[in-house]
């Protein structure tokens, strides 16, 4: 399995950049979500409020990907109410945990790889799912991503690979 090594950022709070970088991959995570809506269940499939969330934070840092992480979501809501009110509070845990997870591996391993992103997305969506049904009480809703989802982790994995990779080189 290929492993590339690439130049990684970890921006400070600080920073302008951070909120630059931050609003792009946001304006990401609102136009992704919004060309999946258009296919029936297309959040559900494509899971598409995290992708830039992982790509944030694997190339820019936890801090990046938590601005990203938090603010897409709510930014989201407060436009188009989606999510609805009722799981927002599961897509919050689950953009968290993988703004962080992202972060931390991109920081540990200092290169991308697809073994290193089914890793994170596993992490976040197995402690999300216990989350999500710790909110819920449902595990058959918490297992949704698991029942329906698997397109967008695949999606996650291999087109976050791809983008960092190759998309963005510096």
């Amino acid at each position: 399995m290929e492993t590339t090594a690439l130049k990684l950022y970890s921006f400070d709070y600080r920073n302008v950049k951070t909120y630059l970088a931050a609003s792009l991959f946001v304006i990401g995570n609102i136009a992704l979500p919004q060309l999946c809506h258009l296919l029936q269940q297309g959040g559900m499939v494509w899971l598409p409020i995290y992708f830039f969330t992982l790509i944030a934070a694997y190339k820019y840092g936890w801090k990046v990907g938590l601005l990203t992480a938090v603010l897409s979501p709510l930014v989201n809501f407060l436009l188009f109410a989606m999510p609805s009110a009722e799981v927002l509070p599961a897509i919050l845990i689950k953009s968290v945990l993988l703004a962080v997870a992202a972060g931390f591996a991109a920081g540990y391993f200092k290169r991308i790889s697809i073994p290193i992103l089914i890793v994170v997305v596993l992490f976040y969506q197995i402690i999300g799912t216990l989350g999500e049904w710790l909110l819920t009480g449902s595990f058959y809703l918490a297992v949704q991503d698991f029942r329906m989802g698997i397109p967008g982790m695949l999606l996650q994995i291999i087109g976050g690979y791809l983008f960092v990779k190759h998309l963005i080189r510096n």
